[in-house]
């Protein structure tokens, strides 16, 4: 059990902005996973054969109407994201959307670590970039030692 001292001594700490080092770090988290959307997005709005091949292999329609609803979803939820004062409500729609891709690859029986927890990997990419920059978020979800 810790002290009432210890206690604000923490909540103190999760509530200050973070260093520059730290803030940088979770920028460069948070990039990496939305360079690596903006690819799927393009990807999919251009409806390229390799996203309709995937498409119907993992059971959906391989329509290019199909790619380019699910690249302006992905659009929005990454927007959201991006823009600082939603983007938790950008990481949330993304995790949901990134649950669905992690369904998908567990119902076909595709390879676990490389394709069916992708989705995971990369929503702890969003979310822990997204952690390290806010101080909001660090005391709603505070990290103990």
């Amino acid at each position: 059990m810790t002290s009432p001292a210890t206690a604000n001594e923490t909540r103190y700490a999760l509530t200050q902005e973070p260093s520059k080092a730290i803030r940088r770090v979770g920028y460069v988290l948070s990039a990496l996973a939305v360079l690596f959307l903006l690819m799927d997005i393009a990807m999919k709005l251009l409806a390229l054969p390799i996203v309709l091949t995937s498409s119907t292999q993992l059971g959906y329609p391989g329509t290019p109407a199909m790619a380019r609803t699910l690249g302006l979803l992905l659009l929005a939820c990454t927007a959201l994201y991006v823009y600082p004062r939603t983007a938790v409500l950008g990481a949330v729609l993304l995790t949901a959307f990134l649950g669905g891709t992690v369904a998908t690859h567990l119902r076909v029986g595709n390879p676990l670590f490389t394709h069916t927890l992708f989705g995971v990997y990369l929503a702890l990419f969003l979310w822990g970039g997204l952690w390290l920059r806010d101080a909001g978020l660090r005391a709603l979800f505070p990290w103990h030692r």
